[in-house]
């Protein structure tokens, strides 16, 4: 039993020391003890588990190693871990608070919400459902467990990628201060802090506060020739006469602005009884997420102003000739192309393709201000001006901020009914107010402005009954789970200088209840077997107010009509399509929508044990996700447009090990998943739509070792492989390979699905002899291409890279004190985070990365 555990350390340490590697499962980024490497504890299967006796893969990052390697956010853990691709922000979010979290292949990289995350986060055990605020700040964070595969059974639905577990500090009974003040580059001020108050000899409280402020990396520059005269006769910079979530307008994207605090008592006096009681506020008021624009589509032939000869017309039922192609969809513009026609073209040429309505005034409806017409207003054109040489420099001149407030309590009981039975409650309430505006089109064109607001508010109980039995063979859980929660989302979207004007009010409301339980038997010493399942009952309901309020769609038809207050007729309406004559601006049917999704997700686990230190496991595990409706679109739809729930069923065979005397950790896994009604966003016209793919296998492995071959040096390193590919694409989503996207078909790769990603981090300690030690720190990453959006588009593919941080800490002697210098992206390596090729509106943009950074942090305690 020994033997395959002693030939898979050997091949992965050869690997390790020949400088690539494979990756898995869970060793934290952590210093070395004078026993060897450090233990560390988690609570993965709702019990504290020595991380090495776990029988899943899981990469745990203790408080030391976060605050060592400057991770002051979730989405900083991204290159630490193996297959887990972790990104601030989303397309045309504009909040770098929002998060887009992939692993092993599976997630989600959207914010709105009707679409739920595919990798769960939680915060000391309660589940955050949404991803935007979910890029949380970390001031006082004791660990994060990031568990890979489907978590189904102990976490629920959404866990079908994987779960992102934050444990903060909890209050000490001495007193104990903690602090750090950080300075960098674009005027980076952090100061971050946590005090240990014990009130009583039973009651202790601690206070946690996190203040972070840094200027843009992406600087907003004067179009030259442009200036605000010649922009009010164009009707451009007009984001006012437009609707909007807020407003902020600043010359720089990409600052920070947070204030963070949290706020615990517990009750401990050693008896049966804990209680902890927990509060924090987050507030947000910084610019928006950094965009740049990187190549423009205004000559990318559609539809709108078409050929006279293949538009509709009175013999297919219209009164009058329409401004729309239907023979070809190629002879006349998209959105940017009829914007710079309109605003060049001569009478002559605007009647000779039926445009005169499009091309006239935009219509003034619920508020919003009415906007004359672009022909013959001298605008400027829209094109390929307006892309900047540097990466972090636009000509954008819109609306820009991002705005949050983030609050929430959660009250966890525990009572030891016996010494081998405990009962435990965690109840929490959570609300979150976010508004965000962007201007994505890089120009002093208002040719994409979006913003944002959305409400959210949740309610969870979770009830579980912890035991053990049988001389402790038989460990259990057993549980049940309540969630709710409400909110809203309401789009504002501006394309081309108003031709569309897109007003999504959304409201959603979500009911889940579930049972759970895990019996882990270990019935001898070489033995352990697992069984689990959670039963979910979840129900959702939707109503969706998408509009266009300066009717393109009626300008589209010449089928203005002459109903009350300036609106179409009805007769009108519903000849374009719209099907409620009362409201004939909106898209969205009118009425609430219901679903109702039912889900048992099993786990089955076989384990073996041939030594006290090495662990050999297998796995069959399943996750579950439900589905939802669509709500961007930019077409009258005759019902409300849904998507199907997504499943993953997980095969893995894993190994964790300690040798030399706890020099030398391994762990690793190996597996293979069937993911199936896979829900992505496509690009449909100018609306992002979420929709079912297809169904794919991922097959992948991981490795992890952590190193101490010598006194004050530790070695950590990780290397994950990913085989994402579809096997089957339903037609809807087929994305046929061009010039500009790699597509979508059977055999082509998932999104944020890197083949292989690679890190190594060394760390040494030096010992000055009395007078403090000195340590050194690297974080090498190495990740081969990955798609940031579904369709593959080849501007927006995040090619190969190579990230390099460092840092020197001195640290004197009583450890009361410490000072550290240190770099991010050294090597100054440039890609986009995330983007979207916006064709029929006319760009495509994506956010880049940070470029290489500078930061001293003074951090004391007492």
């Amino acid at each position: 039993m020994k033997r395959p555990i002693g030939i898979l350390a050997g091949t992965a340490l050869g690997v390790l020391l020949s400088g690539t590697a494979y990756a898995q499962s869970a060793p934290a980024a952590a210093a070395p003890t004078q026993g060897g490497i450090q233990e560390i504890v988690v609570t993965a299967q709702k019990r504290s588990e020595n991380v090495q006796n776990v029988p899943i893969a899981i990469s745990a990052f203790t408080a030391v190693a976060l605050k060592e390697r400057a991770v002051t956010s979730v989405a900083d853990l991204s290159n630490l871990a193996p297959n887990v691709t972790l990104t601030a922000g989303t397309p045309f979010s504009g909040a770098g608070t929002v998060l887009s979290a992939y692993i092993r292949g599976i997630g989600s990289n959207d914010f709105a919400f009707n679409i739920d995350p595919g990798v769960g986060i939680y915060l000391d055990g309660v589940y955050l459902a949404r991803s935007v605020g979910a890029n949380q700040d970390l001031p006082d964070v004791d660990r994060i467990e990031v568990l890979k595969g489907p978590q189904g059974t102990l976490f629920g639905r959404n866990t079908i990628g994987g779960a992102l577990s934050i444990v903060t500090h909890d209050p000490g009974k001495v007193f104990r201060f903690s602090g750090d003040a950080t300075t960098g580059s674009y005027n980076l001020v952090q100061i971050k802090g946590t005090v240990d108050l014990p009130v009583t000899k039973d009651l202790s409280a601690s206070i946690s506060f996190s203040t972070k402020n840094r200027d843009g990396y992406l600087h907003r520059l004067p179009f030259p020739g442009f200036n605000s005269q010649n922009a009010n006769i164009s009707n451009t910079n007009s984001f006012v006469a437009a609707g909007y979530g807020g407003q902020g307008v600043g010359g720089t994207e990409g600052s920070d602005g947070t204030w963070s605090t949290r706020g615990k008592l517990k009750w401990d006096n050693g008896g049966a009884f804990k209680a902890v009681l927990s509060a924090d506020y987050t507030y947000v008021n910084q610019e928006q997420q950094a965009n740049k624009l990187i190549a423009t589509t205004e000559g990318v032939p559609g539809p709108f102003a078409g050929l006279n000869v293949n538009d509709l017309g009175p013999a297919e039922g219209f009164p009058i000739q329409t401004a729309l192609d239907v023979i070809t969809g190629n002879s006349g513009y998209l959105f940017a192309g009829l914007y710079n026609f309109c605003v060049t073209a001569t009478p002559d040429q605007i009647a000779a393709r039926n445009a005169g309505n499009l091309c006239g005034p935009r219509a003034g409806v619920n508020g919003y201000k009415a906007q004359p017409g672009l022909a013959g207003s001298g605008a400027p054109t829209y094109g390929s001006q307006f892309v900047t040489n540097s990466p972090y420099t636009s000509y954008a001149t819109g609306n820009n901020f991002s705005r949050e407030k983030d609050y929430g309590g959660n009250l966890t009981l525990s009572y030891e009914v016996s010494k081998d039975v405990t009962l435990k409650s965690i109840t929490a309430y959570r609300e979150l107010n976010w508004a965000a505006a962007t201007d994505l089109d890089g120009s002093p064109i208002e040719m994409l402005n979006t913003s944002f607001t959305e409400t959210q508010k949740q309610f969870s109980q979770e009830v579980q009954v912890l035991g053990a039995a049988l001389d402790s063979k038989l460990h259990y859980v057993v549980g049940g789970y309540y969630f709710y929660e409400s909110g809203t989302i309401h789009d504002y979207v501006t394309f081309a200088d108003g031709l569309l004007q897109v007003n999504g009010p959304n409201e959603l409301a979500t009911r889940n209840e579930a049972t759970f339980a895990q019996v882990d038997y270990r019935p001898s010493e070489l033995i352990g077997i697992t069984l689990g399942g959670r039963y979910t009952h979840e129900s959702k309901q939707f109503e969706g107010g998408q509009a266009d309020l300066n009717g393109f769609n009626y300008d589209l038809f010449n089928c203005q009509g002459t109903g009350a207050n300036g609106l179409p007729s009805a007769a009108c309406a519903g000849l374009v399509g719209f099907s409620n004559p009362s409201q004939p601006l909106r898209y969205y049917v009118t009425g609430v929508n219901h679903q109702a999704f039912n889900n048992f997700s099993p786990k089955i686990g076989v384990q073996l044990h041939p030594t006290h230190d090495a662990m050999i496991y297998g796995s069959f595990s399943q996750g579950y996700k439900t589905g939802g409706w669509t709500t961007r679109l930019s077409n009258p739809l005759p019902g409300a447009q849904s998507f199907g729930p997504e499943k993953a069923t997980t095969f893995e065979l894993g190994a964790k090990s300690t040798w030399l005397d706890r020099k030398l950790q391994l762990n690793a896994a190996v597996f293979h998943t069937n993911y199936n009604g896979i829900q992505l966003n496509f690009q449909q016209g100018v609306s992002p739509t979420i929709q079912n793919a297809g169904d794919a296998k991922i097959d992948g492995f991981e490795i992890e070792a952590v190193v101490a071959p010598v006194t004050g040096l530790t070695i950590n390193s990780a290397v994950g492989y990913l085989n994402a590919r579809y096997t089957s694409v339903l037609a809807q989503a087929v994305v046929a390979p061009s010039a500009l996207q790699t597509g979508v078909y059977v055999g082509a790769s998932l999104p944020a699905t890197p083949k292989l990603k690679f890190n190594i981090s060394p760390r040494y300690e030096a010992d000055l002899g009395g007078h403090g030690t000195l340590v050194f720190l690297a974080d090498y990453t190495h990740s081969s291409s990955i798609k940031n959006d579904t369709e593959g588009t080849f501007l927006l593919i995040r090619q190969a890279m190579s990230m390099l941080n460092g840092s020197i800490t001195y640290k004197e002697p009583a450890d009361h004190w410490e000072l550290t210098v240190g770099g991010t992206n050294l090597t100054n390596t440039h890609y986009y985070t995330n983007g979207q090729a916006q064709v029929a509106g006319g760009e495509i943009y994506g956010t880049p990365n940070r470029p290489a950074e500078w930061y001293a942090k003074v951090a004391f305690k007492f």
